[in-house]
């Protein structure tokens, strides 16, 4: 796992809090090498979020536990790293390219087409 995935997620769900999960979410995940309190609190500024409730929640670690209890969650649920996907509930542990997966989709359907 990253350094600063925990961390990370923390944010998001900080910005989730306030409506912005997915915008965060999107804006981690494209500063992916820049992961840190900098980046963070500049997020927080480009979503009009408070940089200061930020600060305050990273400190007491508000969404810490949220953040833990989902990682259990996917680990009892066979999610071994990202991107995991399942395929009419069974993990799917192939290649994520496009046509490996159209391929999975339409054999897990009992069809033969591929991409």
């Amino acid at each position: 796992m990253h350094p600063d995935a925990e961390a990370a997620a923390e944010v998001a769900e900080f910005a989730g809090a306030q409506g912005k999960f997915w915008e965060m979410h999107d804006k981690l995940y494209e500063n992916q090498e820049r992961l840190g309190e900098a980046l963070y609190l500049d997020l927080a500024e480009k979503l009009k979020l408070s940089t200061t409730a930020l600060h305050q929640a990273s400190e007491q670690r508000t969404f810490e536990a949220r953040v833990r209890a989902d990682f259990k969650g996917g680990a009892r649920s066979g999610v071994n790293g990202t991107p995991t996907f399942f395929i009419n509930g069974h993990r799917h542990d192939g290649s994520f390219d496009f046509e490996t997966l159209v391929s999975a989709i339409h054999q897990a359907m009992g069809t033969a087409k591929s991409a």
